[in-house]
């Protein structure tokens, strides 16, 4: 099996033009906004998407039928870690979540009058999107076979009802991709469908925006009551029952999208690091020449390093086509843990200064513990890892 860790000459361009994008347009907008864009200011971001197209930077993962640069898996993971050194990078490329993921979805489930009335003004940064489909316990979390929401046939269409909540982005959002459950109870396998449901039906209703630890997502976090939500047969997004393989289809890619965007945060707090170790001296020596900070700095670059490779070797599984199950977990649940290590060494090495105001360490490191609760917690990944090792050790004792 030969793996290919190859950048292209293309992929390296534009990972370098974002680099300077972000250094030269992103960074002075995230620290006039102190990183804090949960209200969504949509002058902010339509600017940021504009300076982003005109250097040549925007939708690098869609498709360019749909006026993105079409990068593969591998391709992404190089251009948004570059594009992750700054929270606001990857909203001014376009390819922040949740968008990213229900443009991913969209490209491979969507109808093409689907794909013409949401994918095209999502991939052009016309319009925002949500997913929703975590819920008030007792329903889907990291379980999403405890999905509660229900959608029923009426003529001509469905009628959904539920409460979803921790809905990201949706305060704003154009339409709502929405995990519903057609058919069984919630502890069932199957049954469940994905709808597509425009912002503005009279029978949905944000009930607040949740306060919480992070505060880089724009549109952030939002609790939704459907309330004989009526749609048409027109919103089912792909098949009727087929919700939760099309979740897999989106949530794979996306997982790993996540681990490229927050690689691009630890690099930032390394930095800082770095900057701050050679700057700063102390008995008698600067910091980087005494061994316990060299440690430090030692075991961070350690865990970008192996994140970054558990990550790549994700994203070529996935370009090939495979499910990469295993490999996906794998990397979302060591990358999520080692950005956090990596941040919160950066703090330990700029001392008082590191959880002051005046380095953005103390932001990061709000915005990226979340991360090991995103997108499967990593007690959920370490399960399943657990069980496909076992299954396969029973498989090979078998064919002894």
């Amino acid at each position: 099996m030969s793996i290919d860790f190859e950048i292209d000459e293309r992929t390296d361009g534009i990972a370098r033009r974002t680099t300077a994008f972000v250094r030269d347009v992103v960074l002075p907008e995230e620290q006039a906004s102190d990183g804090n864009v949960h209200a969504g200011p949509e002058p902010l971001r339509r600017r940021l998407q504009e300076a982003a197209r005109t250097a040549g930077v925007f939708a690098p993962h869609v498709g360019a039928e749909w006026g993105g640069l079409g990068l593969d898996l591998r391709g992404q993971a190089v251009v948004f870690e570059a594009a992750g050194y700054s929270l606001l990078g990857p909203l001014a490329l376009n390819c922040a979540a949740p968008d990213e993921g229900n443009m991913h979805l969209l490209e491979i489930v969507a109808t093409e009058k689907q794909k013409e009335r949401y994918l095209r003004p999502l991939a052009a940064g016309e319009v925002r999107s949500c997913f929703a489909m975590t819920e008030p316990a007792p329903g889907a979390g990291s379980d999403p076979r405890a999905l509660a929401t229900t959608a029923t046939r009426t003529t001509g269409g469905w009628r959904i009802d539920g409460r979803k909540w921790f809905i990201s982005g949706a305060d704003g959002a154009a339409f709502i991709v929405c995990m519903a459950r057609t058919s069984g109870v919630p502890g069932d396998r199957g049954g469940a469908t994905m709808f597509l449901v425009d912002a503005g039906n009279p029978g949905m209703k944000i009930v607040r925006n949740i306060d919480t630890l992070d505060q880089g997502l724009f549109g952030g976090h939002s609790e939704i009551v459907f309330d004989g939500c009526e749609v048409g047969d027109d919103a089912v997004l792909g098949e009727v029952e087929q919700g939760f393989p099309y979740a897999q289809v989106r949530l794979g890619p996306a997982r790993m999208t996540h681990c490229m965007r927050w690689l691009g945060v630890a690099r930032r707090a390394q930095d800082i690091a770095l900057d701050r170790a050679a700057d700063r001296s102390a008995f008698g020596r600067p910091l980087a020449e005494l061994g316990m900070v060299q440690q430090l700095l030692a075991d961070n670059e350690i865990d970008i390093e192996t994140g970054r490779a558990v990550l790549w070797r994700a994203c070529w599984e996935l370009d090939q086509g495979r499910t990469a199950a295993q490999h996906t977990s794998i990397a979302k649940t060591y990358v999520s843990e080692a950005v956090n290590r990596v941040v919160d060494r950066a703090v330990q090495v700029c001392g008082a200064l590191g959880i002051s105001g005046d380095v953005p360490l103390s932001r990061l490191y709000r915005e990226v513990r979340p991360f090991r609760i995103y997108d499967g917690p990593s007690e959920t990944h370490r399960w399943a890892i657990a069980k496909r090792a076992v299954r396969a050790a029973r498989e090979r004792r078998a064919v002894r």
